[in-house]
């Protein structure tokens, strides 16, 4: 999200080794889950030559309160979810990011949802399988012990390590047909800010002293990214896609020392310098203590709700252009939609001033006086050496009967919109 109104704070007023499972028995860990119910849907044997959907979808699958997500997966009524999935079987991902899912230890929110939503039809959507998911812990909610906002108290949604009334609200599932490299899968839940070379650290602007909004105790301890950075394997074939899923936190909800607007930065950059690679990924390190970013001539896709705009919005100049600038990204088929741009005429408002075109908008934040008006905040980005074949973003017009899966405010589903990307591997081995 990147609004005005943080859907958190509306809700107020309101393990390290993976596991495996298998015919839908999980072995879970307090860390990690990786899961795969069946053989490949395709019989294990994946043509190179076909293409290959990758896709991001903030699907606002989160909840209030722990457990809440649980209890609505449980059932198959539930309205939202059912929304969700029917999106999602419409556009049918080979590869899958949603963001703002809670994170259940063990993984049984994302089997609930696969079995009681995505494996059954909706509307005359056909059921979509996914053998293989992939869910980890993430910084929202996580306690710090420490005055991380400086309001002379501990504790609650903006002391912890990511802004969340819980541990692994606004988390994250990726689900794929294809199987899922668990032994290489690297996460960066831990990575420290301070330790990225220049990292525009937050400034007390009370004080002479520079990037001291944090203590130096306190820089010892606070993490870079707001949920968490994954790098999960994707094979396809005989060959690896680099799955790179993260959800950089709002560049808003702060005060002058803008440090969620830096963080959103750096967060962003972090993907950068790691698709990069060599020495600009040298200070990287993950979870497991493994150093360095991706080897030149990877494949990989980033994917995501980067809550930053190429040119509106409140997130620091330049943000999201360290990935679409980035020489080894593939961003020269922009996702589309008729919907982003009907909305936008509609609703008026900041969308009046906007300089980046709505049809490249995924989120509808333009509702209310005082927004910023709908963005494109979520990207799907390919490698170079991955080439764009087609691209779109699920946002009917009003016209379209699949409208009422995406709405006008309140939606039936969420805020944001599913953007897909379809990349062809190379015949070639």
């Amino acid at each position: 999200m990147l609004t005005t109104s943080r859907k958190a704070l509306a809700a107020l007023a309101a393990a390290s080794a993976a596991s495996i499972a298998f015919g839908g028995i999980a072995q879970a860990t307090p860390a990690t889950t990786v899961s795969s119910t069946t053989p490949d849907h395709r019989g294990g044997h994946h043509r190179l030559d076909k293409d290959v959907r990758f896709s991001t979808f903030n699907a606002s699958l989160n909840r209030n309160a722990a457990g809440d997500l649980v209890k609505d997966l449980s059932t198959r009524d539930n309205a939202q979810a059912a929304a969700v999935a029917e999106i999602i079987q419409r556009t049918n991902p080979d590869v899958l990011l949603v963001n703002e899912f809670d994170y259940v230890e063990g993984g049984k929110a994302a089997e609930l949802f696969r079995s009681n939503y995505l494996e059954v039809g909706h509307n005359g959507a056909k059921p979509v399988e996914y053998p293989y998911y992939y869910v980890a812990p993430v910084n929202t909610g996580v306690p710090s012990g420490m005055d991380l906002n400086n309001d002379g108290t501990i504790g609650g949604p903006d002391d912890a390590y990511g802004f969340g009334v819980f541990p692994g609200q606004y988390g994250m599932v990726v689900y794929s047909k294809y199987p899922i490299d668990t032994a290489h899968v690297r996460t960066f839940q831990k990575f420290l800010w301070k330790d990225m070379p220049g990292a525009l650290l937050p400034d007390d602007p009370a004080t002479p002293a520079k990037a001291d909004w944090y203590s130096k105790d306190e820089l010892a301890k606070v993490r870079l990214s707001s949920k968490s950075h994954w790098d999960v394997p994707i094979r396809v074939g005989g060959k690896t896609v680099h799955f790179l899923t993260s959800h950089p936190t709002p560049p808003v909800f702060d005060g002058p020392e803008d440090r969620n607007g830096r963080r959103n930065f750096d967060e962003i950059r972090f993907w950068s310098d790691y698709v990069t690679g060599g020495r600009a990924a040298r200070y990287i390190y993950d979870d497991q203590g493994r150093r360095g970013g991706l080897d030149r001539g990877a494949r990989f896709v980033v994917a995501g709700d980067q809550n930053s705009d190429p040119r509106d919005g409140d997130s620091l100049p330049g943000a999201i252009n360290q990935l679409l600038d980035n020489r080894r990204v593939n961003d020269s088929r922009t996702p589309t939609s008729n919907g982003g741009p009907e909305a936008s005429r509609l609703q008026g408002l900041a969308n009046l001033t906007h300089r980046t075109p709505a049809r490249f908008d995924t989120a509808d934040f333009g509702d209310a006086i005082g927004s910023s008006g709908n963005l494109r905040a979520d990207y799907v980005l390919p490698s170079r050496n991955l080439p764009i074949k087609a691209s779109g973003i699920f946002w009917p017009t009003l016209s379209d009967p699949l409208s009422r899966l995406t709405g006008v405010y309140p939606f039936p589903s969420s805020d944001h919109r599913l953007v897909w990307v379809d990349v062809r591997l190379p015949h070639r081995r």
